[in-house]
């Protein structure tokens, strides 16, 4: 139950939303970009999160490939991939230092994101500095899976 719940909302849903933004977008000649949200363990795995790790995977993907299906129209798609962000449910989730100074001991610059540094990532990929990127992610995680 809990792995179709998870994969509904962080993949299926994706699909479903941006089918629609895209169709949109399409019929009114806007050329633009789709930004999703990930996460770094969509590629590095961490113990106890196997269906948010799949389904972030998945996110992953269904990116590359609507980069792939819509650049043709003009439309850019990539992901922000950031580590822990500190939320009100990140801060509840991560507050037990048994679960978060492993991971924290792994990022070099010594913390969890902050919502404004997602905020500034997605700003950057929606703006005009980025025309060229396209299929990828931007990973903001103070270095944790660069160790």
């Amino acid at each position: 139950m809990f792995l179709c719940r998870t994969l509904n909302i962080n993949a299926r849903a994706l699909v479903r939303i941006s089918q629609a933004v895209a169709k949109n977008m399409i019929d009114a000649g806007i050329k633009g970009s789709i930004v999703n949200i990930s996460s770094t363990i969509s590629t590095r795995a961490i113990p106890d999160h196997t269906t948010y790790c799949a389904s972030k995977g998945a996110v992953n993907q269904i990116t590359r490939t609507m980069a792939i299906e819509l650049g043709k129209y003009g439309i850019r798609t990539n992901n922000v991939n950031p580590t822990v962000v500190l939320t009100r449910m990140g801060k509840i989730a991560w507050s037990d230092p048994n679960k978060s100074e492993p991971i924290m001991r792994r990022i070099p610059l010594g913390r969890f994101a902050e919502t404004d540094d997602i905020a500034n990532a997605v700003i950057f990929m929606l703006s005009d500095y980025s025309t060229m990127v396209n299929g990828t992610s931007l990973v903001v995680d103070g270095g944790f899976l660069a160790g």
